[in-house]
């Protein structure tokens, strides 16, 4: 096959037959020449407010040769498509105990598939519910305020994530990405997300994608427990031998993986006291900000919004003050504000949003980083307590009952306003000054940047833009350290994903969990012939 990159189509001309031709004259040959088209990566150019353009690198398969094709290329788009197809490990040999992995967010349900593809029948611990159940205790806590200390947005099967946007661009340069981006086309979500340059699932169709992942670990030998929560780590001579479930189950284990998740704050304190070496880590705070959807689309592609083929405008933006960067983060186009919390007494939000992304607002975390050395307290968890004391504060401020302190973005900056954009927080929000909320240097940043963003982003500060608070849990406050074989000083603790501190997102906390099984099976030697060349 023929890779072709940089093809450009008008957005209003976008289509599978507009594709075609264009693949066909990048190609010099007819339309009837292309045997295959197979679409490998799709993003939006919206540089030029006046001819919005939809981007593709595609695949092409002739009905002829294609050497004399390749010859003839002069635009050094065109080369021969090539790609690395990441192969999961075979086990050299199957242990007679079990793995263990204590968690079933990202991390731990790829590090369990990989484990279970290998033959190790791995048994996972999920102190939450499936994933079915979850959705259920996850809306009564928005509707009436009933929060499940088990089953909430942080806790059960799919982690935090599986309440959200269901976004999984990233970063990070790795060839497993494409095989994760792959499986959750397996599992069920649209073909669309194996290709897009900003893939998302959306919070509806992650359920389905959750449910089918944890079949086929089932399926292959593995074991789901829910219900299970890690609540000790038995050693001895300085390894694993053994977990503790619910507080009073033994197991018997040499291995564990553990993917915590990044709200898992007993485990941490666990572990504190266990000696496991760790270490405090920076993160970021600050507020959710919502804007109508509709602004964002103009703001965005101008005469263009609206256009079916570009979907809801999204923005990434950062800004840099005297008092730190301010950066907008996890960006939910025709999204909702949503409470997260996962401790009684205690106000957290999150933003997540449908496959469709039709709802009428957008939102993102506006964030200002914070260092260890900004933490109020000392020691390994000063970071994961400064949280606590933030969503308790925001919580007694609103009320006491889980609702949200809000503010418009002009009376944050200390100008006449009216709320243009109406809340999608529940179970609700009060009125406060974010200033009560969040530590002054957050919010001066927020109030530098806030200016700043609107030049790059028309509206971004708009005086009726709402701010809803606090946003507090972007990432974890600690990491749990780990050597180049991926184990902790104490021998067979595996720590993995976001909440252990080596991950950013769901495809990056998914990556982290497959390497670390991938050095679970293979044991003390690398593994070696992962990558097959095509």
């Amino acid at each position: 096959m023929i890779r072709i990159r940089d093809l450009s189509l008008p957005a209003r001309e976008d289509g599978p037959r507009a594709l075609a031709r264009a693949a066909a004259g990048a190609l010099g040959v007819g339309d009837g020449d292309i045997s295959e088209l197979k679409i490998r990566r799709r993003s939006v150019d919206a540089r030029k407010k006046g001819d919005v353009r939809i981007v593709y690198t595609v695949d092409a398969a002739l009905s002829g040769p294609q050497e004399p094709v390749l010859r003839g290329d002069r635009t050094g788009r065109l080369s021969a498509a090539e790609e690395y197809v990441y192969t999961p490990p075979a086990a050299g040999r199957i242990p007679e105990k079990r793995p263990v992995v204590a968690g079933f967010g990202p991390a731990g349900m790829f590090a369990a598939l990989i484990l279970a593809q290998a033959g190790l029948r791995p048994l996972v611990l999920e102190r939450g519910g499936p994933v079915e159940d979850r959705a259920r205790a996850v809306s009564r806590f928005w509707e009436t305020g009933r929060l499940d200390l088990s089953s909430n947005v942080q806790f059960g099967e799919g982690g935090a994530g599986a309440f959200s946007d269901g976004k999984l661009n990233t970063g990070t340069k790795n060839p497993r990405i494409q095989w994760v981006l792959d499986r959750f086309v397996e599992f069920g979500a649209a073909e669309n997300v194996a290709y897009e340059a900003k893939p998302h699932v959306g919070t509806d169709r992650l359920k389905t994608v959750v449910i089918n992942l944890r079949r086929r670990v089932t399926e292959l030998g593995g074991e789901v427990r829910f219900g299970a929560a890690l609540t000790g780590i038995r050693l001895k001579d300085g390894r694993v031998a053994g977990v503790t479930v619910n507080g009073a189950e033994e197991l018997s284990c040499d291995t564990l993986i553990l993917a915590p998740g990044h709200s898992a704050r007993d485990t941490f304190e666990m572990l504190l006291a266990l000696g496991v070496p760790m270490a405090p880590k920076a993160f970021a705070m600050g507020a959710r900000i919502e804007h109508r959807q509709r602004d964002i689309d103009l703001a965005q592609y101008g005469a263009f919004a609206g256009t079916p083929s570009l979907g809801a405008a999204d923005y990434k933006l950062i800004a840099h003050t005297a008092a730190g960067d301010a950066y907008t983060f996890c960006m939910c186009p025709g999204g909702y504000v949503v409470a997260a919390a996962s401790e009684e007494g205690g106000v957290v939000t999150n933003g997540m949003s449908y496959s469709g992304r039709g709802g009428e607002n957008a939102n993102s975390a506006l964030l200002v980083g914070v260092a260890p050395e900004d933490f109020p307290g000392t020691g390994v968890l000063a970071g994961m307590y400064w949280q606590r004391e933030l969503e308790r504060r925001a919580f007694e401020l609103a009320g006491g009952d889980y609702r949200a302190p809000a503010q418009t973005v002009g009376s944050f900056l200390g100008k006449p306003s009216r709320r243009d954009v109406d809340p999608t927080y529940r179970p609700g929000v009060t009125y406060r000054d974010m200033r009560e909320v969040l530590p002054p240097r957050l919010t001066r940043a927020m109030e530098l940047a806030l200016p700043e963003l609107g030049r790059r982003l028309r509206g971004f500060d708009a005086p009726g833009a709402l701010l809803t608070g606090p946003e507090t849990r972007s990432s974890s406050p600690v990491r749990i350290l780990r050597g180049e074989d991926r184990q902790s000083a104490v021998r067979g603790l595996y720590p993995c994903g976001e909440g252990a501190g080596y991950a950013g997102g769901i495809t990056s906390a998914a990556v982290d969990g497959i390497m670390t099984a991938e050095r679970v099976i293979e044991g003390d030697v690398f593994p070696r012939h992962v990558y097959a060349s095509l």
